[in-house]
């Protein structure tokens, strides 16, 4: 979401447990946008060591063909970076190639797994999604992360609004992000929000009784002078 802006991408590669990192793009949720993949490598190609998997356009040279392939590709890297697009097809094309079983894998020996937009959501058992057109409530996420999620939160108007009504209907307590916010667990332990514009904040947000109760988390700026 922006390419002058590499605080967060620095973020991301500080915590690999190589370097050079190994990072792979899975951009499943954009249909395996073709521009969205030279994206990212035109962003990180000379900074870690980059390659993709890509499940919808299997002619795409990096695609891996068979299930020991993917398997094989999924247990070398360091570092898994997953874009926007519909979290609903990335979740059930994840489930039908088993990749769901082989990031969680990679995941509890030492990766790190990121993203933006679904890439933030899906890691959550549940969140607010635009995948079937309009905002709406998503509950079978892939649950390495208990609770659940929001992006955009200052990004797009009805992202606060549909967070909390879900929240009120029964969607598990969660965190939500502005645009340049993220959220950092350590296994499945939350421990801390960085973001890479000054004003950009994360929170929790949970039903209390009645109402639904947004608390702003600290949130620490990765920019030049930060504290």
């Amino acid at each position: 979401m922006e390419p002058e802006n590499r605080l967060l991408d620095d973020f991301v590669l500080s915590l690999a447990r190589n370097t050079p990192a190994r990072v792979c793009f899975l951009p499943t949720a954009s249909g395996d946008s073709p521009a969205y993949v030279a994206s990212f490598y035109r962003a990180l190609c000379r900074r870690c060591l980059a390659t993709d998997i890509t499940l919808v356009d299997s002619a795409l040279p990096r695609s891996p063909g068979r299930t020991d392939e993917l398997a094989a590709v999924v247990r070398d890297q360091d570092v898994f970076y997953v874009g926007g697009g519909s979290t609903a097809n990335l979740l059930a094309l994840w489930r039908a190639h088993g990749l769901d079983v082989l990031l969680r894998n990679a995941w509890t020996s030492g990766a790190v797994l990121c993203g933006v937009s679904a890439g933030m959501i899906c890691w959550f058992r549940a969140s607010v999604t635009d995948s079937f057109g309009g905002l709406a409530p998503l509950h079978d996420g892939l649950s390495f992360l208990e609770g659940s999620a929001c992006p955009h939160y200052d990004g797009e108007v009805g992202r606060r609004p549909a967070f909390h009504r879900a929240v009120a209907d029964g969607m598990p307590a969660g965190f939500a992000a502005d645009d340049g916010a993220a959220l950092h667990f350590a296994g499945a332990d939350f421990v801390e929000a960085v973001s890479s514009r000054a004003n950009a904040r994360a929170y929790r947000v949970e039903r209390n009784g009645n109402q639904v109760i947004e608390q702003v988390l600290p949130t620490r700026y990765l920019g030049a002078g930060a504290t």
